[in-house]
């Protein structure tokens, strides 16, 4: 695999790609290395492994710092991981470096907003976005119009993003009195600072994302994530009550793939087929 695309003017990064560069030395700390981003970041392979195939040639966008990616070519797929945050594709290329540099893995920094550069005669056999990275995009359907060219007809798009309607997260706010919090994406657009850095992030609902990627898609499977296993800023609470989480993760199995449940949690993960127009 090579990491060619259209060479365009150098443009300015998305803020989101700012807010990530500052944070990209302590990400995995933060979230992949802990109880709450492992129990979700499995509950996602579970469907991925059921999704991708060995041999198959996956495009991965926001790939933060590789874990995915990685952890794909370890099952014999092959992945070009792309994210807008340099020093998140830098941790990533470290990563995969220290573990085992000939895993088909190709990283490469560029925003979703641009993959309409990637040349057309790269095909994949599906794509992937883990944990809310086309939260940051205001347009889902230029992202499903360029997916459309580059993914093979009857490949697939397994897609996670964070819910409009999370009901832990409303309920611990409301708990601590800060209804505002509380209630934050049920209007479906926000501003977030993170490390000192602003940038909007964007819920839309099951539905709505289901109608950015008609035509050219089918939604055909949809999984919650974190329904019974909090939010990552709770990681604090999940440490203290090691015995009460496991049971959250249970819970979560049981819960995942309920209609109504399934739609209540931290994340939701979709499943989309590219169909025959």
């Amino acid at each position: 695999m090579e990491s060619t695309y259209l060479p365009l003017a150098d443009c300015p990064g998305p803020a989101a790609a700012v807010a990530f560069d500052r944070i990209a030395q302590d990400y995995d700390q933060r979230f992949t290395d802990s109880l709450i981003g492992r129990a979700q970041r499995e509950a996602v392979w579970k469907v991925l492994t059921r999704t991708f195939r060995t041999n198959d040639n996956i495009l991965e966008l926001n790939c933060g710092t590789g874990e995915d990616a990685i952890f794909l070519a370890g099952n014999g797929i092959s992945v070009f991981a792309l994210d807008a945050s340099r020093q998140m594709i830098a941790r990533a290329q470290q990563r995969l470096q220290h573990t085992a540099p000939r895993l088909p893995v190709v990283f490469c920094e560029l925003p979703t907003e641009r993959i309409g550069e990637l040349r057309p005669e790269m095909q994949f056999d599906g794509a992937f976005s883990n944990f809310s990275g086309l939260n940051c995009i205001s347009d889902l359907r230029a992202v499903a119009s360029s997916l459309a060219n580059l993914v093979k007809q009857d490949g697939r798009l397994v897609l996670c993003l964070s819910t409009r309607f999370c009901l832990i997260e409303i309920l611990y706010y409301l708990a601590l009195g800060q209804w505002r919090k509380a209630l934050r994406r049920c209007k479906g657009y926000t501003k977030v600072t993170l490390d000192g850095v602003e940038f909007a992030v964007y819920y839309p609902t099951i539905r709505q994302i289901r109608q950015s990627f008609a035509p050219n898609f089918r939604l055909y499977s949809c999984t919650g994530i974190g329904v019974a296993v909090p939010p990552s800023y709770l990681e604090t609470w999940a440490r203290n009550h090691p015995r009460i989480f496991p049971l959250l993760r249970r819970l979560e199995e049981l819960l995942a793939t309920m209609p109504i449940f399934r739609s209540t949690g931290d994340n939701v993960l979709l499943c989309f087929e590219k169909v025959s127009r």
